[in-house]
């Protein structure tokens, strides 16, 4: 049975492409292209298919054995915090941060301590309600999926929680950073289960991506 390798769409995709070259994986060549319908496809090894997915359905292939390796995202597994997931390798890709940002002009005017309720939009609602409850802060999670700098602007929300790479998208929309809640990257994660039960086939891919990231 071939082992499934989770990939994420999107720029991390693009980054992780010289990183499974090192590695000696060469999927079929419209893997990378957004816009092929096709989600599966073989690779130059027999025994080991790529799968492309959101990059917030990663950890969720990877810890229920749908896949048994992939690439994902620190932000992603600080959110669901699968303790089927194993995160043996980071792989220095896809790097950012999660912040929060408010408008530019409310910045540090507000004592969030002193509120009963902060309304926050976010797609991270265990990660924002973990920020904030470390600083005495309550807060309600207006869950969005994208387009979030928009929501302090229409009353949505007071804050946002998001990733952050240059900011240029915050600034565009009169937003600013005024709190980092991690700094992320992506690493290769692998199934607990499948590592116990295959662990010549992953421990040598493991092996091969530490040394690809070396390479």
């Amino acid at each position: 049975m071939s082992l499934v390798f989770a990939l994420p769409k999107g720029r991390i995709l693009d980054e992780a492409g010289p990183l499974l070259a090192r590695a000696g994986i060469f999927p079929e060549a419209d893997y990378a292209d957004e816009s092929s319908r096709r989600l599966r496809f073989p690779t130059n090894h027999p025994g080991l298919d790529v799968i492309r997915v959101r990059s917030f359905d990663v950890a969720t292939f990877v810890a229920f054995g749908a896949a048994q390796i992939g690439i994902c995202g620190g932000d992603v597994l600080a959110e669901f915090d699968y303790p089927e997931v194993y995160a043996p390798l980071d792989l220095g890709i896809g790097k950012c941060r999660i912040s929060v940002a408010e408008p530019r002009d409310e910045a540090g005017r507000t004592d969030f301590t002193r509120a009963s309720c902060l309304r926050v939009a976010s797609k991270y609602p265990n990660l924002a309600k973990k920020h904030f409850a470390a600083k005495g802060v309550q807060a309600e999670i207006v869950a969005l999926n994208g387009s979030m700098e928009l929501a302090p602007g229409l009353g949505l929300s007071r804050v946002i929680v998001d990733l952050v790479q240059t900011g240029s998208t915050l600034k565009a929309n009169g937003l600013v950073e005024t709190d980092i809640i991690a700094q992320i990257s992506s690493r290769l994660v692998v199934n607990r289960i499948a590592l116990k039960t295959r662990p010549d086939e992953i421990g040598a891919w493991i092996e091969a991506f530490r040394k690809a990231l070396v390479a």
